[in-house]
Formats: C-alpha cells, sequence, structure tokens
C-alpha cells in the first residue's frame, strides 16, 4: 500500500461505505487481536439454551447472524436508521425480529419477557432496563468497550488527552447491582491494534465514532498527513483496543 499516494488512500477510506458492523473492508490494511474469550462463540452457545433472547445495540445484527441454532423467539434493537435496514436483512435467515429505538430510549418489551439478553460493544448499558426485561434466572452477556480504548490513535487526530474516566469495568459491576443484578463474570483484554496505511485509519475513524469525537477528513487533514508518513516510515500505525466481557444474572 505505500506507493500508493496520501491523497488517493484518504479519499477512496473517506468514500466506502461504514454501515453495519463488518469490518471486512480493512482486510489486508488493518488487524485488530480478538479477546482470548471468543464472544461470538459465548452467545452462540447461550442462544442454543434459552427460549426467548434478545440482542441490544445489534448493529448489523453480524453476531446474532453467526448462531447455528437461534431460539424460537430471537429479537434485536438498533437505534441508527442506516444499520436496522442491514440488520433486517442479516437476520432474516435466522428468524430475527430487528426493532428499531430511539438512541436513549427504554427497551420497548414486556417485564420478564427474555431468558437472555446480549449487546456487543453498546453505546450505553441500560441496566435497569435489561434487569426488567430479563426473566427470573435469566442472564445479560456483554462484551464492552474499555477506558482508553484505541487511545494512542485518539490522540494522534485529537491531541493530549487526559486520564479516562469512562467504560471503567468497575463502574459498570456497580450499576449491574444497583439494578438489582448478579456479576458472576468479569475479564478484560488489551488487544493489539495494527493500522498498515492511512486510509484504514480513516475508514476506522468514520466507523467508529467515538475513538476521536468529531473526527473530520478535511479538519483533521494535518493529522492524517502526520499519520501517514508515520506509516511510511515505521510500516505500520499500531494501537491497543481495550475490552472487558460481563455476565450478570437477575436472580430466581
Amino acid at each position: 500500500m505505500a506507493e500508493r499516494a496520501f491523497a488517493e488512500l484518504v479519499a477512496e477510506a473517506a468514500a466506502a461505505p461504514v454501515h453495519g458492523w463488518d469490518f471486512s473492508w480493512l482486510d489486508g490494511r488493518a488487524t485488530e487481536e480478538r479477546p482470548p474469550w471468543g464472544y461470538a462463540r459465548l452467545v452462540a452457545a447461550r442462544l442454543a439454551a434459552v427460549s426467548a433472547a434478545l440482542d441490544v445495540d445489534t448493529g448489523g445484527g453480524e453476531v446474532l447472524a453467526e448462531a447455528p441454532a437461534p431460539p424460537p423467539l430471537l429479537v434485536a434493537t438498533e437505534a441508527w436508521p442506516p444499520n436496522v435496514a442491514v440488520a433486517r436483512r442479516t437476520l432474516r435467515r435466522v428468524g430475527a425480529t430487528v426493532v428499531q429505538v430511539g438512541p436513549a430510549s427504554g427497551l420497548p418489551f414486556r417485564d420478564a419477557s427474555f431468558d437472555l439478553v446480549t449487546s456487543r460493544h453498546p453505546v450505553a448499558t441500560g441496566w435497569a432496563e435489561i434487569a426488567r426485561v430479563l426473566r427470573p434466572g435469566g442472564a445479560y452477556l456483554s462484551q464492552q468497550i474499555g477506558p482508553g480504548t484505541m487511545r494512542e490513535l485518539s490522540e494522534a487526530i485529537l491531541g493530549p488527552l487526559p486520564p479516562p474516566t469512562s467504560r471503567q469495568p468497575e463502574r459498570a459491576v456497580a450499576a449491574a447491582r444497583a439494578a438489582g443484578l448478579s456479576v458472576v463474570r468479569l475479564e478484560q483484554a488489551t488487544l493489539r491494534a495494527v493500522f498498515h496505511d492511512v486510509g484504514a485509519v480513516v475508514w476506522f475513524l468514520r466507523k467508529v465514532v467515538w475513538t476521536a469525537p468529531g473526527f473530520d477528513v478535511d479538519r483533521h487533514r494535518p493529522q492524517l498527513a502526520a499519520l501517514d508518513r508515520r506509516i511510511r516510515a515505521e510500516g505500520a500505525f499500531v494501537a491497543h483496543a481495550r475490552r472487558f466481557l460481563i455476565e450478570a444474572v437477575r436472580p430466581a
């Protein structure tokens, strides 16, 4: 990729679609280590053992679509309109219903409706609503973004940042318990992410918008140019993603 001009790489990435939660556009251009717990496999196994499940902030439905044995009732929610259409197409084959919700709305379901609630990388976790829709003995299983994730990339675009105060696993545990749930599992991982060209950086920042809030290709062109020079000199740009897995159960 090094022989391609900076402007060409940036223009290509700025025009590429970013709907859904599929990262295949980055194949051959960027890599990120996977958490050791294997979230998609965990979810698939749980879905096979329940009768009713809900996936919150499903994105394009990519995780649910991998389930080989979906439950009789499978529902997903999504707030971003472009993702809703993607999720409905993706999840048709597993018989899931996709419900569009507001960005900060409650869950439009009756109390004690689901044996399992899942969510990968939720925007925010509504613990009280999750506890409400879980049946007694039901579980919430979620892979979440950890504090200071991709900080090296954030600071390359935005400059020095204060220490992270949000997305702390300890706060998630406290919030789950405050909602009446029992936390039965908490794991954390730091994962190496490698970008091989500046186009991969641009596309990633457009898709994962919380990495550099307010990112704009034109406004941040000087920072992108500096990243491009660094990648060409060093062969890649390395950042570190942080994730945690949390499982909480509604007491029977």
